[in-house]
């Protein structure tokens, strides 16, 4: 099964949370936020959304960081994604 977005959406696998800080300390589980680093997976086609010409700006394989709590959660395939509207992007992280 695959998922295709529609519109101005985006599929999202999200990155697992560090377990140890850059000192040395391990996280337990209830002290790990929310990851908010995700790779893009799946792009939606753009086009006109409210009114509005929407252009794509991420791509598949992009590096990004959402909003905190934004998109609605999805398994397909046994894994886990985030379906968010691309302007639930912040940014997109370059190495």
């Amino acid at each position: 099964m695959k998922l295709k977005p529609l519109a101005d959406r985006v599929v999202l696998k999200m990155t697992e949370a560090e377990e140890t800080t850059k000192s040395g300390i391990i996280l337990t589980a209830s002290a790990k936020e929310k990851p908010s680093i995700a790779e893009v997976i799946e792009v939606g086609p753009g086009g006109l959304c409210d009114g509005k010409e929407i252009v794509m700006t991420v791509k598949k394989g992009d590096k990004v960081i959402t909003s905190k709590y934004s998109g609605t959660e999805v398994k397909c395939g046994g894994e886990e994604y985030v379906v968010v509207r691309q302007s639930d992007i912040l940014a997109i992280v370059e190495d």
